[in-house]
């Protein structure tokens, strides 16, 4: 019992940061629209990977956005959790929509 209870509470301890930053992975960006022109600053959840990868939350803000009609202008940075507050007034209607 106590050979597979370790092996099992090492795999437990290397997995939670993993659960945790896939919880924490966030972008703030700015998008456009034409005719007439109007802009919104905005925050969104992305999967992991993106955080790690400027390339990667491009191509899945550009891809979200461009649904509604949104022209993304720039990524203006990946953050965790711990910058969600200060951002959410300012993001207003935009705060996790896409």
């Amino acid at each position: 019992m106590h050979r597979l209870l370790i092996p099992l509470i090492l795999l437990t301890v290397m997995l939670a940061p993993s659960a945790l930053a896939a919880d924490g992975c966030f972008a703030d960006y700015k998008a456009k629209k034409d005719k007439p022109l109007r802009l919104h600053y905005g925050v969104v959840r992305l999967p992991p990977r993106a955080c790690d990868d400027p390339g990667a939350a491009e191509r899945i803000l550009t891809r979200r956005l461009g649904r509604d009609g949104w022209t993304l202008l720039t990524v203006v940075s990946t953050f965790d959790e711990a910058g969600l507050e200060k951002r959410e007034e300012d993001a207003g209607e935009y705060f996790l929509r896409y």
